[in-house]
């Protein structure tokens, strides 16, 4: 029998469901943070994480991917979602929910988007006030960074293809918000297979700068598939 439009709905409310991007970059020094300025209210005039509304024919992480290319000019940039924030009273809008999505970008890569000047990396040592729960937000997922590092190497996502170990221990160092030493860093990375040496030094440079590697992702995998993690 042929089903009547709207014989499956139901008269209870429905919340608006968002998706918000927490976009990490590495600049060589620090990690950065993409923030918006928000141009209407609610909190005209503050930053906020970039993200939007869902749209009815897409799904959250569909959603998400969108608004990494409306603000970065990316689109195979690493993405995934974290954790879904519902808080009633979250938005002053009405009932929201977002789902809320961790993405690393190369900086180095990144177009600005039509937005673009209302749009700024921020190191996270510098973040203002954020609009919403964005400051929650960034929060956990700086902590979900934290924790990913160890299990995944996300760390390659931020840097260039080719880089050297200092590059590589400083950013460690950047997301963990720790000092290692230079020589037991190298030794741990180098023992653990997970670094090509390109066998290349920048030309004309003294044989004490450092050389230069690639990460072995087959390798990376082969260890984890053994139960890997990264400890320091």
């Amino acid at each position: 029998m042929k089903k009547e439009k709207g014989e499956y709905t139901y008269p209870f409310p429905r919340p608006s469901v968002t998706t918000d991007c927490v976009i990490f970059g590495y600049d060589g020094k620090d990690i950065k943070l993409l923030l918006v300025e928000r141009g209407i209210p609610p909190f005209k005039g503050m930053w906020a994480l970039p993200g939007g509304y869902l749209q009815m024919d897409e799904d959250a992480i569909d959603g998400a991917k969108r608004e990494l290319y409306e603000e970065t000019g990316l689109r195979d940039a690493y993405i995934e979602q974290f954790r879904t924030f519902a808080a009633v009273d979250r938005d002053p809008r009405g009932r929201v929910i977002t789902i809320a999505h961790l993405a690393l970008v190369k900086i180095s890569e990144v177009k600005a988007g039509d937005d673009a000047a209302k749009a700024q990396w921020f190191s996270l040592k510098d973040v203002p006030q954020l609009a919403f729960d964005h400051d929650m937000i960034l929060r956990e997922a700086t902590k979900a960074l934290r924790q990913k590092i160890h299990f995944e190497p996300v760390g390659f996502e931020l840097l260039p293809e080719v880089f050297t170990m200092p590059q590589l221990q400083h950013l460690y160092e950047s997301i963990l918000d720790v000092r290692f030493d230079r020589r037991n860093f190298a030794s741990k990375m180098l023992h653990l297979g997970i670094l090509d040496d390109t066998g290349s030094r920048k030309s004309g440079s003294p044989s004490r700068i450092p050389a230069t590697y690639r990460f072995n992702k087959d390798n990376y995998d082969a260890l984890k598939s053994k139960g890997f993690r990264l400890e320091f």
